[in-house]
């Protein structure tokens, strides 16, 4: 009787370590409800999520597009107010949903990505935290491909060298971060091309790069998120128009 009662116990010990395991595995933070709300087709812009999240412009076509890669744990739709906001002007935007919800675990995606839609003749890579890390891999492994990154919040890792690439490049990072400071992308400039564009968002926060759900310790930022995302807008509008005119 005894042993049976124990073997229950660590039945029931070892389930709840599954149960807490899979949460884990697939918890992403949930989207803002204006972010929702921008994943919904209109005129402008439709929307799917099949294969990936998607932004398909309606007008203004540039036959250039933008793959995100989300940050890790992070649900796509939490990008969904930049991304309709980019595809707006014309710009396919594709944003992938990533291996329990970490970009690391598949840089390569851009593959498919690219190979799904031969309308469009210049790709821009980018993406958020560990998504931009994992685009810069991927731009380091396939240079051919790439016209354009946009690294948001983060930084390359010491083994992804882009500073031979002849393409625009923009960081960007907010000024309250605790992670991607001056110092730490100070000390990995030699990894990106000597042209690349560095801004710094006065009193931006890491996590307002896109619109999902915060706790109140995350929650960094002396700026609105409307003022950060305007910010972020208007360089990545740069970019891809810079690189559309190629």
């Amino acid at each position: 009787m005894r042993k049976k009662i124990v073997w229950s116990l660590i039945g029931i010990i070892l389930a709840g370590f599954l149960v807490w395991g899979v949460q884990w595995a697939t918890f992403a933070r949930p989207p803002l409800p204006e972010a929702v709300t921008a994943a919904w087709s209109d005129d402008l812009v439709t929307v799917t999520d099949t294969p990936w999240l998607t932004f398909t412009p309606q007008q203004d076509w540039q036959e250039t597009g933008f793959i995100f890669y989300p940050g890790g744990r992070i649900d796509p739709r939490g990008y969904s107010t930049l991304m309709r906001a980019i595809a707006e002007q014309g710009y396919l935007v594709v944003v992938p949903t990533m291996p329990i919800n970490m970009a690391i675990f598949d840089s390569n995606i851009a593959d498919e990505i690219i190979a799904a839609h031969p309308e469009v003749k210049h790709w821009v890579i980018g993406g958020h935290s560990v998504g931009g890390t994992a685009a810069a891999m991927y731009a380091a492994a396939h240079p051919a491909k790439i016209a354009g990154m946009a690294i948001w919040s983060s930084y390359s890792a010491d083994s992804s060298d882009l500073s031979s690439l002849n393409i625009p490049v923009i960081l960007m990072y907010g000024g309250n971060e605790t992670g991607v400071t001056d110092e730490s992308v100070g000390a990995r400039k030699q990894l990106l091309p000597p042209g690349t564009k560095y801004i710094k968002i006065a009193g931006g926060d890491h996590h307002q790069f896109g619109s999902y759900l915060l706790t109140t310790e995350d929650n960094l930022a002396t700026v609105s998120r409307e003022e950060q995302h305007a910010q972020i807008l208007a360089a990545m509008l740069e970019l891809l128009q810079l690189v559309s005119a190629k």
